[in-house]
């Protein structure tokens, strides 16, 4: 089943950097919202999870894109491949 995955990330969080290596690693594509280029979709993010911090992970369901996404906060390896798969 296809995933829409994304990624809100900023240009000095290491955290953003090792979700990216891992989704790399497991042949994951995802889109990357970085808030410091895009800083109007800071936003978004935040209906997404009401809090500022970064990385925030939405895997959306390409089957069922009404169905809310699954959201990762933060660096939680087993919570982001449970989420992706």
């Amino acid at each position: 089943m296809a995933k829409q995955i994304k990624i809100y990330t900023t240009n000095t969080c290491a955290y953003c950097n090792a979700v990216k290596q891992l989704l790399d690693s497991k042949g994951h594509k995802y889109e990357v919202i970085n808030l410091d280029d895009q800083p109007e979709k800071r936003e978004e993010m935040m209906q997404l999870t009401a809090l500022m911090t970064v990385p925030v992970v939405a895997v959306t369901d390409d089957a069922d894109a009404s169905v809310m996404p699954k959201i990762v906060q933060g660096w939680n390896p087993g919570r982001l491949i449970e989420a992706v798969s």
